[in-house]
């Protein structure tokens, strides 16, 4: 593996120098290391798994699975499958076809000219009599008894609920009524007419001589006190808050320019002058330290595996943020540079 021996400055600054050199050191004595023992062990297991598992796996778990599997069909079958078909097939299928067979004739042969006889002669002949009796016994019986408990209700519900109702109001509560109506007009004709005329007169003395007045002058006072004091207070309160407007308004600006003046622009000059240079000059390393570490890689892989087929052998010393060897095109110079330049 090439070292670069081009002297610190030589175009890529003495930070990208200061940076580069431990940059390189950590990644060959610790990268490097780790790396080579996870590619040897890639390398194994590769190995492994193509020389002794798939071997392993293709000539003999492969037919002692198979083997396995048929073997466990045919026991499941044994067990479960073939005992249950055969006892379905010669033992509970013939069974049902003769009991099947057995139900049928004594059906046909028994029970049908059973049920036929006892239709006939039992059924048929009890059916009618309780028919008979029955229509004899709502006719005779339960209309007559029927009828008389409903003329019992009808009468113990006009005792209890109608003929009291009718009495209290024909008897109490119609001739109460007629005497408080004669009552009523008396009151009417003889003390509210003359109380209401009096109080007729009354409310309108009382409106011409006291309220009507007293109204006028209400009115009086109030237009008074809006043209004399209310109208003066409130122009005065309309231009107060006028002069409070501009003053508010001469306040907020000159709060804004002194916020600007002693804050916005202090602090835009310092993230310009200050905090965006060192923000370049942190990405800058961050970017040099990566290359670094990926050309510390690059120079690992040839040193142990060699350039790949087709790959022309070309330097190892790469400018600073660039992929282009030395003496080729010329990388473009850093950001770190132009700016100090």
């Amino acid at each position: 593996m090439e070292l670069d021996t081009r002297p610190p400055g030589g175009g890529e600054g003495c930070l990208v120098g200061v940076v580069r050199v431990p940059v390189k050191i950590v990644a060959v004595l610790v990268v490097l290391p780790v790396r080579l023992v996870w590619d040897l062990l890639v390398a194994l297991a590769r190995a492994a798994r193509r020389h002794v598992l798939g071997p392993f796996h293709r000539h003999v778990l492969a037919p002692l699975g198979r083997a396995l599997g048929l073997a466990l069909t045919v026991a499941l079958k044994l067990v479960f499958v073939w005992p249950w078909a055969a006892l379905w097939r010669y033992v509970l299928a013939p069974a049902g076809r003769g009991i099947g067979w057995l139900a049928a004739a004594v059906h046909a042969y028994l029970l049908a000219p059973a049920g036929r006889i006892l239709y006939t002669y039992v059924f048929r002949p009890l059916g009618a009599a309780l028919a008979w009796a029955g229509r004899g016994g709502l006719r005779y019986l339960i209309v007559p008894l029927g009828k008389g408990l409903r003329w019992v209700a009808w009468a113990l519900a006009m005792t209890l609920f109608v003929w009291p109702w009718v009495g209290l109001w024909r008897y109490v509560l119609t001739p109460a009524g007629q005497a408080l109506a004669r009552l009523a007009r008396a009151a009417h004709r003889y003390l509210l007419t003359p109380l209401g005329h009096g109080l007729a007169r009354l409310g309108s003395v009382l409106h011409r001589y006291l309220l009507r007045p007293l109204g006028l002058g209400l009115a009086w006072l109030a237009r008074e006190l809006y043209r004399w004091v209310l109208a003066p207070l409130g122009r005065v309160l309309v231009w107060a808050w006028h002069v409070a407007g501009r003053i508010l308004r001469a306040l907020w600006r000159g709060v804004t320019w002194t916020s600007r003046v002693l804050v916005g622009r202090p602090l835009s000059r310092v993230h310009r002058h200050v905090l965006a240079p060192a923000g370049r000059a942190v990405r800058s390393v961050w970017r040099t330290v990566r290359h670094t570490v990926r050309e510390v890689r690059a120079d690992v892989k040839r040193a142990l595996f060699g350039n790949p087929a087709g790959e022309p052998t070309r330097s190892r010393a790469r400018t600073l943020g660039s992929t282009t060897p030395v003496g080729d095109t010329p990388a473009p110079e850093s950001p770190l540079r132009t700016r100090q330049g």
